[in-house]
């Protein structure tokens, strides 16, 4: 069974990381979820990263706002695939935090979804454990054609 660690720098994460949990666990996909610091709690950081491979984890998104270093320093301590999911914050909207993520030097990639955007982190996690699971291809399958079987109903039934 397919399993994607979820790690979250702050319990308040969670409503954004909510949409990847429920779209892989509606997809069958174990899912493993923890709150880690990588700046109060960078050991556990690391551990979590170095152990992930033995627990069976397949990929890992990385949920944290303002500085969110936390999917750089999973990503620096695996070979998982790593997505950051980037959290909307106060002072400059997100921006912030999508910028810490996205710009990873060269040599740490980390895959990195818009602000906020969960359901996006989830279904990029299950593209890429597509690539070895046919019954996740063919979910993703389906999941399109509906989602372009609801844009061609919206486009009948607009009426101006």
């Amino acid at each position: 069974m397919a399993k994607v660690g979820i790690v979250m720098g702050s319990k308040s994460d969670f409503d954004v990381a909510r949409p990847a949990v429920e779209i892989l666990k509606k997809f069958g996909v174990e899912t493993e979820v923890r709150v880690i610091s990588a700046h109060r709690t960078p050991d556990e950081a690391h551990a979590y990263a170095k152990s992930a491979r033995e627990r069976k984890i397949d990929a890992i998104i990385a949920v944290a706002g303002k500085a969110a270093h936390l999917g750089g320093v999973l990503a620096a301590y695996t070979t998982l695939p790593v997505i950051g999911l980037p959290v909307q914050t106060s002072m400059m909207g997100g921006l912030d935090s999508l910028l810490s993520i996205v710009q990873m030097p060269a040599g740490v990639p980390v895959a990195t979804v818009g602000v906020n955007a969960g359901l996006n982190a989830g279904l990029l996690a299950l593209q890429i454990l597509a690539v070895r699971d046919e019954s996740i291809q063919k979910g993703l399958e389906d999941y399109k054609s509906a989602l372009a079987e609801q844009v061609i109903n919206d486009d009948k039934t607009l009426s101006l």
